[in-house]
């Protein structure tokens, strides 16, 4: 798990399905002044250049925000992730990408609490160095299955929960599974995020039926499906995010969104998306 960098990875098609369901979800939460406490616990470093060597080195974000970049034509919720981005970005150009704690911190109110969990010695270095100071937000050098144990319920009993590991081998998919059962029976009100990837792992097609029995008051799945796999099988053909206790207008939202992104992220004829959803 040490070994994994999401800067090689930032800003490819991922992430902007991942970031723009969870800024459509935290400016939900913003609808009401009570405050609330964001959870991330697989943090990464908080934002990457996408001029380094490692995002370089496979340019993922060239298929991902760099196809949403110059467009006039974005749909108000596409257009208020990319905002995002462009903040993050104020020369202009495209050159750094915002990861989840840069997209929540900048969404979060003065009230509300963020909480980042992340190992890897570099990133928790420059996560630390970016918001560790920041008031209302604590960086912790921790495994963050372990951490979430400490953060639920919030003395608000609002919340919301971000779990994206890297599913490097296969065990991440089961302790998304144990972590999310135990947060429910500690906290069932929350709104869990959980990212997947699409790859050719059966656990990867398990899971978001696995996370299905265990959510017994509603939740919604979207997936994008992108690429094809490559010669041998492998490789990221899209991704998905399964949502425990969604907010009601989500789904609506998604389905307004999804059909427009497939066409302008989808890199082959077949490309599409899945949205399903079960009510509380």
């Amino acid at each position: 798990m040490l070994a994994y960098r999401h800067a090689f990875h930032a800003g490819n098609h991922a992430d902007v399905l991942k970031h723009l369901v969870y800024a459509e979800v935290l400016r939900y939460m913003n609808g009401k002044e009570k405050p609330y406490r964001v959870v991330d616990t697989h943090a990464g470093a908080g934002g990457y250049s996408l001029e380094s060597r490692y995002a370089k080195q496979k340019g993922e974000y060239v298929q991902g925000i760099a196809r949403l970049w110059e467009r006039d034509d974005l749909p108000p919720s596409i257009g208020s992730y990319v905002e995002l981005v462009r903040s993050f970005n104020p020369g202009g150009k495209l050159e750094q990408y915002p990861g989840s704690p840069a997209i929540a911190h900048m969404l979060v109110r003065p009230q509300d609490q963020l909480r980042l969990f992340e190992v890897h010695p570099t990133d928790h270095r420059i996560l630390h160095s970016y918001l560790g100071t920041q008031k209302h937000v604590e960086v912790h050098d921790r495994d963050g299955f372990d951490g979430l144990k400490s953060q639920i319920p919030p003395p608000s009993r609002r919340a919301v929960v971000l779990m994206d590991p890297s599913y490097e081998g296969t065990r991440d998919y089961g302790r998304v599974v144990t972590t999310l059962r135990d947060a429910l029976d500690r906290f069932a009100e929350g709104v869990y995020i959980v990212w997947y990837p699409q790859v050719t792992k059966l656990e990867a097609a398990q899971l978001p039926r696995r996370l299905e029995a265990i959510a017994p008051k509603g939740w919604l799945h979207a997936r994008l499906t992108v690429q094809r796999p490559d010669a041998q099988g492998f490789g990221l053909t899209g991704s998905g995010v399964f949502i425990v206790n969604p907010p009601y207008t989500l789904h609506d939202q998604l389905l307004g969104v999804l059909p427009w992104l497939t066409d302008v992220l989808g890199q082959y004829d077949d490309a599409h998306y899945l949205l399903e959803q079960r009510a509380a």
